[in-house]
């Protein structure tokens, strides 16, 4: 099966070129769509040479742009439109999330058993040790999802979400931004699809080192708990 890569990426000219090595070194993937959410960092001017140094290695780079910054989810509906793998793997640019963890994160779906994986924090992988009221406010989200999807997910909120490509093109995404993590979810609960977790690593950042997501995108992501599992949306 087809292994496809969507790197959603905002101002991140250092850690990216290191994010996509790591893909590549995988030997697992054939396909990396990197969307460029309107860069301001010179991350847009390094793309073409970051795509160079790799297709050398016979990998198909596939580089997208955006005009304006739209958010997390509006790169990633941008990214899942030209995908032409079978299965689609979500790699943040930032270095949070290691590739060494594709092969577990995959093997669900490559037997058989699942339709979706999400690689959670929570389950017992090696993490940075940081943010107590972030990892507080990311249980309490996944509580409040779950409690709507019927799931009993761990990390809701994860970056490392894998799908089979034929199943999330049944899938009509709209948000632009973090909303995507509680809209995904609640649509695929709806359609019954089989989803697997399993535990990853994890390296946060600190603010200083780059992180973007704050207590607003929170306080939005309850928001969007509601309207997509109970409004129409």
């Amino acid at each position: 099966m087809k292994v496809s890569v969507v790197i959603p990426v905002y101002n991140e000219k250092v850690y990216l070129p290191v994010t996509v090595g790591r893909v590549v070194d995988t030997g697992l993937v054939k396909e990396i769509i990197i969307v460029d959410d309107f860069s301001t960092d010179g991350t847009r001017e390094s793309l073409e040479g970051v795509k160079k140094k790799f297709a050398r290695r016979g990998l198909k780079i596939n580089l997208l742009y955006h005009e304006v910054n739209k958010g997390k989810g509006a790169a990633l509906r941008t990214g899942f439109a030209a995908v032409t793998g079978d299965i689609i793997i979500i790699q943040d640019a930032d270095l949070e999330y290691n590739p060494k963890d594709f092969p577990r994160l995959l093997e669900p779906i490559i037997d058989g058993r699942a339709d979706v994986v999400y690689g959670s924090r929570f389950l017992g992988g090696t993490h940075r040790v940081l943010f107590f009221w972030h990892m507080m406010g990311n249980r309490l989200l996944t509580l409040f999802s779950n409690m709507l999807t019927n799931l009993n997910l761990t990390d809701m909120e994860t970056c490392y979400k894998v799908f089979r490509t034929d199943v999330l093109r049944k899938v009509d995404l709209k948000s632009d931004r973090f909303g995507f993590e509680p809209e995904i979810t609640a649509k695929l609960s709806k359609l019954g699809c089989r989803i697997y977790e399993t535990d990853v690593s994890y390296a946060g950042r600190t603010y200083e080192e780059g992180k973007k997501i704050n207590w607003k995108d929170g306080v939005a992501a309850f928001w969007h708990i509601i309207k997509f599992n109970l409004l129409k949306g």
